[in-house]
């Protein structure tokens, strides 16, 4: 109708239906109006979901809704009105291999670890291993240092005997560690090291990192939620900031993969 207009404006006069054929519209899509007034939302659902989502953008109604105590069904809908939704990745077409996937029944059962990278401004790139349980999904161990050699990963699994069994000694359960074949977890030290504690190890196949998939997405919900949300401006910086966020992952964020639990309250359920 506007375009119309404005062509007779400028003296010209075109009818709809040529106009209509020009931009390959129906006919009745030009007449339509809308019968029905945009939804409303009502403010006391609105107002803290708004504010839930600017302090973590990339929570999904799921576990909004889970953290204010609302129906996800009504979550969802105001994420849909106001077009809150989470966007989320496009699926490579890489063939994998499908085999050995990283999970367990119960507690101690696997363990999964893995490294990635981290930016802590003048100290420049610092290397991060993390180390969870595959059944609670618990990040049991991590170790923040500057260098990516070995004994950054047995300090993240030091850490986790601690947190598991309250001491460092032969574990009390006969545990597989699942990773990667990186040079540190290949590494001389570090297959003594966890073979001292009665640990077995076992390795992916080469270039299928889905089957450590939930180590791998422990890592981006961190970077996600955390490392990429912060400015670090030392490496003690990134670990105070991270060791905050640890302390509510494991305590506080609900995973759908558990029932909306808490990897601590599923732990609690299973011990």
């Amino acid at each position: 109708m506007g375009l119309q207009q404005g062509l007779m404006d400028d003296g010209y006069e075109v009818s709809v239906s040529k106009l209509c054929r020009r931009f390959g519209v129906p006919r009745r899509s030009f007449y339509y109006k809308p019968t029905q007034s945009p939804p409303k939302v009502q403010a006391h659902f609105e107002v803290p979901i708004k504010a839930l989502i600017e302090a973590e953008p990339s929570f999904g109604y799921r576990t909004v809704a889970h953290l204010l105590g609302c129906n996800k069904n009504t979550v969802q809908r105001i994420f849909q009105i106001r077009g809150w939704q989470v966007r989320k990745r496009a699926v490579g077409q890489r063939p994998r291999i499908q085999a050995l996937p990283s999970v367990a029944d119960h507690p101690n059962e696997r363990w999964a670890t893995d490294l990635c990278r981290v930016w802590c401004g003048q100290h420049g790139w610092c290397s991060l291993a993390v180390l969870m349980d595959c059944c609670t999904r618990e990040l049991l161990g991590w170790h923040l240092s500057k260098s990516g050699k070995a004994r950054t990963a047995e300090a993240a699994l030091e850490q986790a005997l601690i947190s598991r069994y309250g001491s460092l000694g032969i574990a009390k359960d006969d545990i597989l560690l699942r990773s990667d074949n990186g040079l540190v977890f290949t590494s001389r030290s570090y297959r003594a090291l966890v073979r001292s504690y009665g640990i077995r190890q076992e390795f992916i196949t080469p270039h299928t990192p889905q089957q450590n998939g939930m180590v791998e997405r422990l890592i981006r919900t961190l970077k996600e939620q955390c490392v990429h949300r912060h400015r670090f401006e030392t490496i003690q910086h990134a670990k105070r900031v991270i060791a905050d966020w640890i302390t509510f992952y494991n305590a506080k964020r609900p995973h759908q993969a558990l029932g909306m639990k808490t990897p601590a309250e599923a732990f609690a359920l299973a011990a």
